[in-house]
């Protein structure tokens, strides 16, 4: 088995993670993770890369680096702003695919792709950690697991757990794998 623990960022203004996303990110590290982590991993985004550098900090593995991935990171990112606005406040993939199917359909399979990357990127029994954004998040489990998860606010996640060739996705817990 093969695990990816994926979160949303914390909370931001603009491209940076204000105090409070930063003091909500060193909570998230301390309560919620499960090192030992064998890759970090960003959008590329500051934001999503600055929370990374918080998490690896606290749980003492600064010798791992941050790598990006790349495919995790919307292109047509303005574009699920407007979908995901269309569709309302707390609105899942689903209700953003009733406003824009063609993008949920093609982002979701890409998104996935990317997120399969990471999963072929570990060891057996290995441990990512990947941050990135919401609605993004969902879709690439979407794409990934089949599976429509709710909308993710800043700092929540899921864990991804690869188990032969099927995927289970489950709120990211301590312990919960």
């Amino acid at each position: 088995m093969r695990y990816v623990e994926l979160l949303r960022h914390s909370d931001n203004d603009g491209d940076k993670l204000t105090s409070r996303g930063i003091a909500a990110a060193e909570e998230i590290a301390r309560a919620r993770l499960t090192p030992p982590y064998v890759l970090f991993g960003s959008t590329g985004a500051s934001r999503a890369t600055e929370m990374v550098q918080i998490l690896r900090r606290i749980v003492d593995q600064e010798d791992v680096p941050v790598t990006e991935i790349r495919g995790l990171r919307s292109s047509v990112e303005e574009r699920w702003r407007s979908a995901a606005k269309a569709a309302g406040k707390d609105a899942n993939v689903e209700a953003i695919r009733t406003i824009d199917p063609d993008l949920v359909e093609r982002e979701s399979l890409l998104l996935g792709s990317a997120l399969r990357g990471v999963f072929d990127a570990l060891p057996q029994g290995g441990r990512a950690l990947v941050v990135g954004h919401s609605p993004t998040n969902e879709a690439a489990v979407l794409g990934l697991a089949a599976e429509v998860i709710g909308p993710l606010g800043k700092g929540e996640g899921v864990l991804v757990i690869e188990d032969g060739d099927r995927f289970h996705v489950r709120p990211m817990e301590r312990g919960s794998a």
